[in-house]
């Protein structure tokens, strides 16, 4: 039936076939990711409109307005791109829901680059196709974090380092050092694919063709220049990123077993999809895969160490440190798989069965938008989120208004609540700064008195009794303060929703109707001292 399908295809599929044709011609690819990246930002604009960005989004956001070489929790780059990209587009819910489905869009691009080392045509449209139908290319890209940054850095890194073994090149030696430093600065996970490129080398047949070329020297020095200055923020701020890693292990040997086995199960149910419809494509010509494998190509084996690194090597690390192990940490391996399957199978694939994924992967998007997402949106704006991200926007909006109202200057710190006060400098029109050091986000520590002299606000929920708590404690000791509560409710379309009480205290500038004196980064924020 494919056979004769691409002989004599129906006139709906003419047009893409068509569109296959354009791979070599190279415009097939960028439409499809183009058409990808903008389905899926559309969706993501009506499933949450009035719903708020994501706390995590909030917080790159907010960690990327202090350019530094290193924060508190996690290594910077997801600051610096959330930072550099509102420099550019407006700092509204749209525009960071765009940059988080361009990353993903990268993240299939730099892919595209590898499979097209190994194949043409539209079996390089098949690998991105599969790649779709796993949920880490739209549910875990909209989560703009340090586990979302990596979609694109994986692929890139693995890219250059297929290239810098099989060329030996300067040129693909530096490429490679420079992305996987660029890696290890969006989240230290990536360790485990650095082990696993340096695993693969050694495995490899042409090992030692490798090993005595600069190759990869050149590549290793590379990777330490450009990570030398978040070394040296390591060495001179304490390292603290190394605490909150190590934080995440606190198991035992009966939890590291569990979170293992929810780890591989995790991963195995993310490409379930894909993985059935790889079946139904390759039929009986599945029984060829004994060959296959051994067939492969020189620089699909070493794809395959790598990828069987990044699953094994974080195994034993959780078992032996007692580490948690979400599935999600891994989702951006997952294209490694993908690739050795498709690009592996030395059979045809009939252009019959490609266009029957890309009717599937658009049906699922066009789904998604006109159905899926309208109902997400109507459910939150009656049921909510976890963290009540549908109200953030009215909160900022009414404490700002109650600030002017009171000081008739611009808020220029606010503190309380981590993701009320992230989603306050995101949403308010003054975007204040976040008002505590990253090292003592968790401390709940006392203003400085040269921040409250400033003017500063605070916000909570009502019913958050340990935020309540440090409002009071920091209202006995701030001479001047307001305090309020005000009730914001959310609304969709015209239609109202949730309400929920919102606690604020505010301490107004000390030298009311008088230009403040300008805050240097380092006196924004709380401090475990007493006030000076």
């Amino acid at each position: 039936m494919a056979e004769r399908s691409d002989r004599a295809p129906a006139r709906w599929r003419r047009p893409l076939l068509r569109w296959l044709d354009g791979v070599e011609a190279g415009w097939a690819v960028p439409l499809l990711i183009a058409c990808f990246v903008a389905s899926w930002t559309l969706y993501l604009a009506i499933a949450y409109a009035g719903g708020g960005l994501h706390p995590d989004t909030l917080e790159a956001w907010t960690l990327g307005r202090n350019f530094a070489f290193g924060y508190h929790k996690h290594p910077p780059l997801m600051g610096w791109v959330a930072a550099s990209w509102t420099l550019i587009f407006p700092v509204s819910d749209v525009s960071l829901q765009l940059m988080a489905m361009v990353n993903a869009g990268l993240a299939l691009f730099f892919v595209d680059c590898i499979a097209r080392q190994f194949v043409t045509g539209h079996k390089r449209i098949l690998v991105l196709l599969l790649l779709m139908l796993t949920p880490a290319y739209q549910f875990h890209a909209q989560r703009f974090n340090a586990n979302a940054v990596l979609l694109a850095t994986w692929p890139l890194a693995t890219w250059c380092f297929l290239r810098a073994f099989e060329t030996r090149s300067v040129f693909w030696a530096v490429a490679a050092g420079c992305a996987t430093a660029l890696a290890m600065v969006g989240k230290y996970y990536s360790i485990f694919l650095v082990a696993s490129f340096a695993l693969a080398a050694l495995a490899h047949p042409a090992r030692r063709d490798y090993l005595t070329s600069a190759s990869p020297w050149i590549s290793v020095a590379t990777g330490f220049a450009v990570l030398s200055p978040h070394i040296y923020w390591l060495a001179t701020t304490g390292a603290s990123t190394f605490d909150y890693a190590l934080a995440h292990a606190n198991g035992n040997a009966l939890s590291s077993i569990d979170e293992v086995k929810n780890f591989l199960l995790g991963l195995i149910a993310a490409i379930s999809v894909a993985a059935v419809i790889w079946v139904l494509i390759s039929g009986t010509r599945l029984k060829q895969f004994p060959a296959d494998f051994v067939a492969m190509s020189s620089g699909l084996r070493l794809l395959f160490y790598v990828a069987i690194g990044t699953i094994a090597l974080p195994v034993p690390t959780s078992l032996a440190m007692g580490t948690d192990l979400p599935s999600l940490w891994a989702l951006q391996g997952l294209f490694l798989f993908v690739v050795l399957i498709v690009c592996g199978a030395r059979y045809p694939i009939e252009r019959f069965y490609t266009v029957n994924v890309t009717v599937i992967v658009a049906g699922v998007a066009l789904v998604a938008v006109l159905v899926a997402a309208p109902i997400h949106a109507a459910y939150r704006n009656v049921n909510g989120y976890e963290e009540a991200r549908n109200l953030y926007a009215q909160a900022a909006s009414e404490l700002t208004r109650q600030w002017h109202e009171l000081t008739g200057e611009s808020l220029r710190a606010v503190n309380g609540d981590d993701s009320l006060a992230f989603a306050t400098a995101f949403y308010s029109p003054d975007h204040p700064h976040y008002a505590r050091p990253f090292e003592h986000q968790y401390d709940w520590g006392l203003p400085r008195k040269t921040t409250l002299d400033r003017g500063w606000a605070a916000l909570c929920f009502k019913g958050q009794d340990y935020c309540g708590r440090w409002m009071e404690w920091v209202s006995s000791r701030a001479g001047t303060f307001v305090r309020r509560e005000f009730t914001v409710q959310a609304s969709l379309w015209g239609r109202p929703g949730l309400s929920r009480d919102v606690v604020v205290l505010m301490v107004p500038p000390r030298a009311s109707g008088e230009a403040p004196p300008e805050i240097s980064a380092e006196e924004f924020g709380a401090s475990k001292r007493s006030p000076d």
